[in-house]
């Protein structure tokens, strides 16, 4: 799988990211601090790294900043792409499972070696589920993206 990730810092968390997805046998892009002369602002680089999911050069992102927020905030900005801040396994469990979120957030400041390998593992192992009510929802965000202005009955 290919998997962006960027980072508006160069934090060991996020140097863990990436080695970790490699380790996994992922192919990474990286962006923001983690590529050398690259804008390190996390609003840029977390466009960038979700661009590149809706665009379908990746078919997943890593977006992190100091809490998670901000990255989180720009990511979803970014029409098809459904971002979670997650803290913790199971978070990013039902990120997946209920919300079939394409893109992981996370927080530099909180998020120690082990919590991120108990967070990638949730994420890994879970898929979207085939739920009527979470797949309805799904397809109402993916309209909203289509119409930025949709009204509320959709």
């Amino acid at each position: 799988m290919r998997i962006s990730v960027s980072s508006d810092t160069d934090e060991p968390v996020a140097r863990a990211v990436v080695a970790e997805l490699r380790e996994r046998g992922h192919d990474v892009l990286t962006y923001g601090a983690l590529r050398p002369g690259d804008d390190p602002r996390w609003a840029v680089c977390s466009g960038a790294a979700a661009r590149d999911v809706a665009a379908g050069r990746s078919d997943q992102a890593v977006v992190c900043c100091w809490t998670g927020t901000g990255a989180s905030i720009a990511a979803n900005k970014v029409p098809g792409v459904r971002a979670a801040l997650c803290t913790d396994a199971y978070t990013a469990d039902g990120a997946r499972r209920w919300n079939d979120a394409n893109v992981l957030a996370l927080g530099l400041r909180l998020t120690s070696g082990p919590l991120l390998t108990e967070i990638l593992d949730a994420w890994f192992a879970a898929e979207a589920g085939q739920d009527t009510d979470d797949r309805e929802n799904v397809a109402y965000v993916a309209r909203l993206d289509a119409d930025r202005t949709a009204p509320q009955d959709i």
